[in-house]
């Protein structure tokens, strides 16, 4: 199944990233976690309103905040307050049978769900049958322990593009976000393979743009104009 486009995410808590990003009129959404959170020195009272002021800078687009809650209960009612916060953010549920559970009731009640630390397409199935609206297989973890990511991921595509999920969440699709994304090679084979987005770290993102050739080329050419400017 062709899709529109591969869209970009950036996987960050970042403001400053986040606003570069979107000023390149690449960025389709936002995923953030706790450790990403952590690493901006945000306190815990101060998570909610850092989720606000992102979701306020990417008005239309995804955000992605997840819940740290451990029982069912609990991240349904962490999911309903977090979809409070604003119109675009999506509760980011790690798969388990707690979340399945939550997401469930989540999504019947127009909420949607991006389940994380996907790494089977099992896992994936049980989420999208839940009533996900994103799921999130992971790619770079698997290079960690010496597995292909990227088998795991074309597992994930095929499985998930084999089936029509209308009536399964609001939107009546499951779009799949290539995650734990860590070089340009991740990026193009989540492309290839017809993943529907990839969320990148600003680092890995700003890889994507260069490319050695590139520089060599731009080099040449303020040279090559320096001789111009010179010989007036």
């Amino acid at each position: 199944m062709k899709g529109a486009e591969m869209k970009f995410f950036i996987d960050t808590a970042n403001l400053d990233e986040i606003a570069e990003a979107k000023s390149w009129g690449c960025l389709a959404g936002v995923t953030t976690n706790p450790s990403l959170y952590a690493k901006t020195g945000g306190k815990l009272e101060d998570f909610e309103p850092h989720m606000v002021k992102i979701a306020k800078l990417c008005e239309g687009l995804p955000v992605s905040a997840e819940s740290t809650a451990e029982t069912t209960e609990e991240m349904i009612a962490e999911g309903r307050r977090l979809a409070a916060l604003a119109p675009n953010i999506v509760v980011k549920l790690p798969i388990c049978p707690e979340a399945l559970a939550a997401t469930h009731t989540l999504a019947a009640e127009g909420i949607r769900v991006n389940m994380t630390l996907i790494f089977s397409a099992p896992q994936a199935l049980l989420a999208a049958n839940a009533g996900a609206r994103y799921v999130s297989p992971f790619l770079g973890r698997f290079d960690d322990v010496g597995e292909d990511g990227v088998a795991q991921l074309a597992d994930v595509v095929e499985v998930i593009q084999n089936y029509d999920w209308s009536g399964k969440n609001v939107d009546n699709q499951v779009e799949i976000i290539s995650a734990s994304i860590r070089t340009p090679y991740h990026v193009t084979q989540a492309a290839r393979l017809g993943a529907d987005i990839a969320t990148v770290p600003f680092a890995a993102l700003k890889k994507c743009v260069q490319h050695p050739l590139t520089d060599k080329g731009l080099a040449s050419f303020k040279a090559d104009w320096e001789k111009v400017k010179a010989a007036q």
